[in-house]
Parts: structure tokens; sequence; C-alpha cells
């Protein structure tokens, strides 16, 4: 599932064609909402809120998520797409632009007065302008037994980390992500890392946790038997998530980690 710093993107490269544009072409592929149609009306913005994206057009919010799947793709008319057609939930045209989301995990549309609906249990956003550092930590520390892993992943907490964030602090804070998050030192820290790390990389393509570009651009995630960055002992995996169909792949350094 895309982190937020990859939704904030979508976010901002598509409100980059579309803000204050009105829609030529609005064809919306899933049952729910097949015979609406927005053509004429106008798209004021589209913001992310964590991983969710919000397209504010006339007097409706139209609510997607990626999932594990979704992408959202601008084209100039008459450039051919990237994914299959038959992939498409919506597509969104204007005079000038194409865009185009292809298997998203949600497609729906709220009144514009409802956002909250849709994303308001969500945490304080780390991308988003209001971040509430001090919130989060209170909602990190509400269950000081739950694993540090899984309160991470939990968007209620905070919102916009995935699990290549997960692993990544969990490493560069020295704790092992099934560590109770009572026995977690520095918990404040920990949030601040993540906004930190998060922002840093709000405008790369190229994720990087290590600072470099050119060589490994991860400490952990994905290095399963590789040496540790720091201390060469070999990289353990695992999995961790609150039930099995929400297992997701740990990464740690034996030593580094406690």
């Amino acid at each position: 599932m895309p982190e937020g710093d990859t939704v904030y993107r979508a976010a901002k490269n598509l409100d980059a064609v579309l803000h204050g544009q009105t829609l030529t072409r609005c064809d919306v592929r899933v049952p729910a909402f097949a015979t609406l149609d927005l053509t004429g009306q106008v798209v004021d913005d589209v913001v992310s809120r964590g991983k969710h994206l919000l397209h504010h057009i006339g007097e409706l919010t139209l609510h997607t998520h990626l999932k594990m799947e979704g992408s959202w793709h601008v084209y100039r008319h008459g450039t051919a797409w990237r994914r299959p057609a038959y992939q498409a939930r919506i597509v969104l045209e204007t005079e000038e632009w194409v865009t185009v989301g292809f298997d998203l995990g949600i497609v729906e549309f709220v009144p514009r007065d409802d956002d909250d609906s849709v994303v308001g249990y969500l945490g304080p956003d780390l991308l988003g302008p209001s971040w509430d550092a001090a919130q989060a930590l209170v909602n990190l520390e509400a269950d000081p037994a739950r694993e540090i892993g899984l309160a991470l992943l939990d968007q209620r907490v905070l919102a916009g980390l995935g699990n290549v964030y997960r692993n990544e602090l969990c490493f560069l804070r020295g704790v092992l992500p099934t560590r109770p998050v009572g026995e977690v030192p520095a918990r404040a820290k920990m949030i601040d890392l993540a906004h930190r790390l998060i922002v840093a990389n709000k405008d790369r393509v190229e994720r990087t946790t290590t600072g470099t570009l050119r060589g490994t651009t991860d400490w952990v995630y994905n290095r399963s038997g590789k040496p540790c960055l720091r201390c060469g002992t070999k990289i353990k995996r695992g999995m961790l998530g609150e039930s099995e169909l929400e297992l997701r792949d740990t990464f740690w350094c034996p030593r580094c980690q406690t």
C-alpha cells in the first residue's frame, strides 16, 4: 500500500492540472456511481489526507484510495494510457488534460461539507497543514501494551505512514517492531522523526531514509539476509499485523534493535 508521501504527490500532480478547471468529461466506472456525471462542474482543488485523496468538485467530494494496486495518471489528450483501459475506475477530463484513476480501492462521492464522513477518523496528517505532533503522541500512547509496529501503521494514530516507514522508523529509533509502545523510549522523538522523514521525501519520486539516492536507500526494509548497514549483522524478516488479513512484512537488525 502506498505511503503517504506517494499520495501527497499524486494529489499535488492532480491539483496542478485540475485546480479551477471545468470538467469536459466525467466517466465513473463503478456501479454505485455509474450514472453520476459531473461534466460542466469546476474542480476547486485536489488534496490528500493521509493516504486518501479528495477531489472537491462543485457540491461533491470525490473520495478515492489507492489501496494496494491503485494509481492516478495524468495524460494529454491523444496520449496512450500506460495501464489497460479495463483497470480504469474513473476518468476526469478538461480541455487540456485527461486524469485516470486505475484499480482504485475506493471510489465514492459524498456531499462537499461531509468530508469527515470518510476521513474524519484519521489521526493527525503528517503532511497536512495542521499537523499536530502533540495529538499524535497522545494517540500513540493511548494503548501502551500495543506493539509499536502496529501503532505506527494505524491511521487513527497518525495518518500517512506505510510499511516502509514503519520498518525504517523502528530501526532508526533502535526498537523492535514488536516492542510494546509503553516500553519505547523517547516516543515524542519517534513522532518527530516520522514527520521529518516523510516531509523530506514528499517531493521525491525515489524515497530514501538513509540519506542517499545513489546506493542503498533503506536501512532494513526489504533487506532480509543482507548485512546491517551499521553493524553488519544479517537483517531478519517477520510478519506483523492486527489480523491474518493485515499481516505485513517486518525487517529488523537483531543487534541494533531491542
